[in-house]
């Protein structure tokens, strides 16, 4: 489901517009009001998880069957970014988190997030939670392949560092 921008103004109810070459931003027309409502990207963590020479990918609740993707989540108050990737990690596949590396950061406008991507080496059982996901899949690192959106480009430059 894309991002769908605020309608009404946070603080007076009414219809916000858009601010004249300011793409990020609303903007109130009550004169009595006139704030702006900034549209800053959410911060969300992706984890290419790496366990025993294969990547874990896992599905959604609601994906198409055939689509599977990195483990991801948000950001807790007070949490760095590679403390949420293991966080994450360990929650929905209960695996042990070991060395996490920094892949980049990506624009993901259609959900309106930053995507913070990390590669992670983890051990031990998978114990999925069912809660959070409906499965995942174990891919070799050589059949490993990127997809053209979202958490995709995350996997097309891990893999690149990985070659080069």
């Amino acid at each position: 489901m894309p991002y769908e921008p605020p309608k009404h103004c946070p603080h007076c109810g009414r219809v916000l517009g858009p601010v004249e070459n300011q793409p990020g931003q609303l903007i109130c027309p009550e004169a009595s009001c006139g704030r702006i409502t900034y549209l800053s990207p959410i911060p969300v963590v992706a984890a290419i998880v790496e366990r025993d020479g294969a990547v874990i990918l896992v599905r959604s609740h609601g994906w198409p069957e055939s689509w599977y993707g990195l483990v991801t989540g948000f950001l807790e108050p007070n949490e760095s970014p590679e403390a949420a990737a293991k966080r994450e990690l360990v929650e929905e596949l209960g695996l042990e988190p070991g060395e996490a590396t920094l892949i980049g950061a990506y624009a993901f406008a259609q959900m309106n997030q930053v995507i913070i991507a990390y590669h992670i080496r983890a051990s031990g059982e998978i114990r999925l939670d069912e809660t959070e996901l409906a499965g995942f899949k174990i891919v070799p690192l050589d059949q490993l392949k990127p997809w053209p959106f979202g958490t995709g480009t995350a996997v097309k430059d891990f893999l690149a560092r990985r070659a080069g």
